[in-house]
């Protein structure tokens, strides 16, 4: 009875397996992602053997002044590459603040951390970043806990880390796409609330928003509130997801060098930095709504061409971004070792930007309103 089972299970994953090779998306990110990764590792030989400066930071911890110490938000901090830059900014002596939809995997990482680092001040919060209204009252219980904590009432860095890969369609609350509103328009929206208090910092603050080599697979983009919400690519007969992905990877970006340029516009001298960080491939469960047996099979590809990473390796550019020094803004972190790149030629585009920045106000704004009149 087991063996039959064990035979039927085997038999529906293949089915599976079968129907995912034969969608268009499946080569999207067999092809044109595999090539984005080289050619991003491909770029930083040919920097590291051309270039005549060095494009490679050094690590530098923010002063602490009248902090006792600085504060810190990951997002996506459950699992992975989340986990892995949470411990090792408590390692460097940040507050760490975890950011992530289960409550349960939560406590886990912050059992795991404080096992490897005694030392590590952790906290917790239980966050949909899908959900606008989850974001709207993850800020007012930060406040909160900041106050109560007799902590000052600022952040030090945050770092938007949170991304899915949702292989089928499904709608928030707000009526988004789920992998828009989390890999993007979360991000957006976090940035836009805690900015006061980023701003507010005695100590240079910093904003780390994690992006991927999959940008680079973007070779158009249209931007208006259909797209950056992901309500345009509902179709009945397939769902688009690993170019929805590589989009809301490219939106992420182009948001990353907007922020750089309004903050730089905000203050003289800008005491607010941003910096995009792409951890290259990586193995966490990021591949988990993609039938196991591929994912295995990509990894081991991956693997046997030395380019798939732990999460730990994969952090490191992560950390790079975090701890860059104060000066260094709107920079991509990629390949660790404080390395940076160019990202793809269509993310410098200051018409994209603009446009992105806009809409994603507006949208921002709709959000606001249409929680306020819930409120009522």
């Amino acid at each position: 009875m087991m063996m039959i089972m064990k035979l039927m299970r085997l038999m529906v994953e293949l089915g599976q397996a079968l129907h995912f090779i034969y969608s268009r998306e499946f080569w999207r990110m067999a092809v044109f992602w595999t090539i984005s990764l080289v050619a991003s590792y491909l770029h930083l030989f040919f920097q590291r053997i051309f270039s005549q400066s060095s494009n490679a930071y050094p690590h530098s911890l923010p002063p602490k002044s009248m902090l006792r110490r600085p504060v810190c938000i990951v997002t996506g901090a459950t699992s992975g590459l989340g986990a892995a830059a949470a411990y090792g900014l408590s390692r460097k002596g940040f507050f760490v603040v975890l950011v992530g939809r289960s409550s349960k995997l939560l406590y886990k990482t912050v059992e795991r951390i404080k096992a490897q680092n005694r030392d590590a001040q952790l906290k917790a919060f239980d966050v949909d970043l899908s959900s606008f209204q989850s974001i709207l009252k993850f800020r007012v219980s930060l406040e909160k806990w900041l106050l109560d904590s007799d902590m000052h009432s600022s952040i030090q860095l945050l770092v938007n880390n949170a991304g899915i890969l949702a292989t089928s369609h499904r709608t928030t609350a707000d009526g988004y796409d789920q992998m828009m509103a989390t890999n993007y328009m979360g991000a957006f929206s976090l940035t836009k609330f805690l900015l006061p208090l980023i701003r507010n910092s005695p100590v240079g603050s910093r904003i780390v928003n994690v992006t991927s080599f999959t940008h680079r697979s973007v070779f158009n983009m249209q931007v208006d509130k259909e797209t950056v919400s992901g309500r345009c690519f509902w179709t009945p007969k397939q769902y688009p997801y690993a170019h929805i992905y590589q989009y809301s990877k490219l939106c992420i970006l182009l948001f990353s060098y907007q922020l750089h340029q309004q903050l730089q516009l905000m203050d003289k001298p800008c005491q607010v930095s941003v910096n995009a960080a792409d951890p290259g491939a990586v193995e966490t469960n990021l591949m988990r709504e993609v039938p196991s047996c591929l994912s295995r099979l990509a990894f081991r590809i991956l693997k046997l061409l030395g380019l798939l990473q732990s999460p730990d390796i994969g952090a490191c550019s992560i950390l790079d971004a975090a701890l860059a020094p104060p000066e260094i803004s709107g920079e991509y972190f990629f390949g660790g070792k404080g390395r940076t790149l160019n990202s793809s030629k269509l993310s410098y585009s200051v018409d994209l930007a603009e446009k992105l920045w806009t809409t994603s106000c507006d949208l921002f704004e709709e959000l606001q309103l249409a929680s306020m009149e819930k409120e009522r």
